[in-house]
């Protein structure tokens, strides 16, 4: 399946169908980040259960903190 991911078109490996698993695929599931999904953005809450689908657009936006 392919995504456009934060304005890139990448293809996404079989197994990836939520986007928990995407975000697991990047290693960041454990990070604060906001996601978009098609213009709308999805509480964390329901990553696990969100599906992705062919040609969806997603951003994700995370914090890295500095000083």
């Amino acid at each position: 399946m392919v995504v456009q991911l934060n304005g890139k078109k990448v293809e996404l490996a079989a197994e990836i169908s939520t986007l928990r698993e995407l975000l697991a695929s990047y290693q960041l599931q454990e990070k604060i980040v906001v996601v978009e999904q098609n213009g709308d953005i999805i509480d964390r809450s329901q990553y696990e259960t969100t599906p992705i689908a062919d040609g969806d657009r997603i951003e994700i936006v995370h914090f890295v903190g500095g000083g």
